[in-house]
């Protein structure tokens, strides 16, 4: 299933980013509007650049010089105030689209309005829960709001309203595929020039692509990257635009509700989730380590009474291990799927041979339960993992329940918090094994990692850095190797010649991919 909402005829810059920054989490959908000067599209000035560059460069050498490298727990220290203060312009943003460009509202336009309107798609094409959400008919388990399109309604429309035999336009889809480096224009073109009336941003299957317009070439792009997403410098203003999108885009169908009343029985919400991506593994290092961030969780929120945790992992198998030792300081909770006999409990979804490593043996519908119930958690999320730590799926969960906190003016921070466990076996070569560029620590992997680390359980962005200028962030061999396909050469602290790039993109050929649909 792919979905699309409404853009204004010339892009909409932050609306364009809002919809890739969705799509690349979570596999849905969207687009927000919002005016822009047309006088900014220039290319950004060098110098500038350079002395931010420089500026950077100094702090890590420094840094670097001084301590050497920093440990995981150490690295989190910056994500410590919280999302709050970034968050309030993001909710805005996304509010003010939704108000003027939802989907309900463009319905209604005039057929010559409407026919001027342009849409992004975006489709998932990897294989995990958190990268497909809105490429399976998964109508049974989501419930979606009405500000987004489907495309065979939009092609309904285009009909309906006359669009090309009225009006003689016809409806064209251009593509860009992200992972395709030498064609897509991700880092080199002002996408608010675009004329075509759907744009399909392919292949931003995680947190990185729509961040990649932080570094374009064109201030107008990366004036408005950084509105959405915060500065890439600034670590501790990482607002949570995955979550926000979720919250007012989807909510669970009926027959998920059903269940998580099955599993919370009181009604009284979890105060702290645990996601275990075990893939069929049962570590006992991992789960040992996952316990200890629990504790610490408690201690740091200063729960005073027995606090309720769910439990949720990709190898149910797992589950009673865990709890066993949990529940001698907590309530645990969990999904039983086995025991659970509602209007869902027949339903298989996609074959259980299907990716079965990402899903786990349990039936499909049984992680979208499990997500729902986890982004319930009121006060922190954990991710504990058998290799990879704060993959997509974590951070969903943990986005969406920050979601679910008020924001505003507040002196307490956020009122969630995320944690990544590790177990030392997964740190000893500091967090070169995270290598997804997806998952929450991949940024951190380089050099500036500690090797041979202590058990850790360390503070985590609810928006996965895309970029490496956090002080203590650093890229790993494979990255440098990957973003030179992309016209970025990367030091070994991760930054680089802006001016390099402005060169691979002046000589390189635009490459237009379109489809014609009516």
């Amino acid at each position: 299933m792919r979905f699309i909402v409404s853009r204004r005829r010339r892009l909409s810059i932050h609306g364009f980013l809002i919809s890739c920054a969705l799509f690349t989490g979570a596999g849905l959908l969207i687009l927000t509007s919002r005016s822009v000067d047309p006088s900014a599209g220039e290319r950004f000035p060098v110098t500038t650049t350079f002395r931010e560059g420089n500026a950077i460069l100094k702090a890590k050498t420094e840094a670097s010089g001084n301590k050497g490298c920093a440990t995981v727990e150490e690295m989190g220290e910056v994500f410590s105030g919280g999302f709050r203060e970034g968050n309030v312009d993001v909710r805005r943003i996304i509010q003010y689209h939704f108000a003027l460009n939802g989907a309900s509202r463009v319905r209604g336009l005039p057929p010559e309005q409407f026919c001027k309107h342009g849409f992004v798609i975006g489709k998932a094409s990897e294989a995990g829960f958190g990268n497909e959400m809105g490429k399976y008919p998964f109508g049974d388990y989501i419930s979606y709001s009405n500000v987004s399109f489907t495309l065979k309604e939009v092609k309904h429309l285009w009909r309906h309203n006359g669009c090309l035999t009225t009006y003689g336009r016809h409806l064209v889809m251009k593509i860009d595929d992200f992972q395709k480096p030498a064609q897509t224009s991700v880092l080199c073109c002002n996408w608010r020039e675009w004329e075509q009336p759907i744009i399909w941003f392919q292949n931003t299957t995680d947190a990185v692509a729509a961040q990649f317009f932080l570094k374009n070439v064109f201030t107008e792009m990366r004036n408005a990257a950084s509105d959405l997403f915060g500065r890439p410098e600034d670590l501790q203003y990482r607002p949570n635009v995955f979550g926000e999108l979720m919250r007012v885009l989807m909510s669970p169908s009926d027959n998920v509700r059903e269940a998580m009343r099955w599993v919370l029985g009181d009604g009284v919400d979890p105060d702290i989730s645990l996601h275990m991506r075990m893939l069929s593994n049962r570590s006992l290092r991992a789960a040992q380590a996952a316990l200890n961030c629990i504790r610490k969780a408690i201690d740091n929120l200063q729960l005073k009474s027995r606090p309720k945790v769910v439990l949720v992992s990709d190898t149910p198998s797992l589950i009673t291990d865990v709890a066993s030792n949990i529940s001698e300081f907590a309530e645990v909770v969990h999904f039983d799927y086995e025991l659970f006999k509602g209007n869902i409990s027949g339903k298989s979804g996609a074959g259980l041979d299907f990716r079965h490593t990402d899903w786990g043996p349990a039936p499909r519908w049984v992680a979208f339960v499990d997500f729902f119930l986890a982004a319930h958690a009121k006060h922190a999320v954990v991710s504990g993992a058998h290799r990879r730590v704060g993959t997509t799926f974590a951070q969903l969960i943990a986005a969406l329940a920050a979601a679910h906190q008020p924001v505003g003016n507040s002196s307490t921070g956020a009122s969630l918090w995320f944690f990544s466990s590790f177990q030392t076996n997964l740190l000893s070569e500091g967090l070169g094994n995270q290598v997804g560029w997806g998952h929450a620590w991949n940024r951190f992997a380089g050099p500036l990692s500690c090797h041979n680390q202590s058990t850790q359980c360390a503070l985590t962005p609810l928006l996965p850095p895309a970029w490496w200028d956090g002080l203590w962030q650093s890229p790993t061999p494979r990255d440098v190797q990957r973003m030179k396909a992309y016209g970025i050469q990367l030091s070994g602290f991760g930054t680089f010649d802006e001016s390099r790039l402005q060169s691979f993109c002046n000589s390189r050929k635009n490459v237009l991919r379109t489809v014609q649909l009516i």
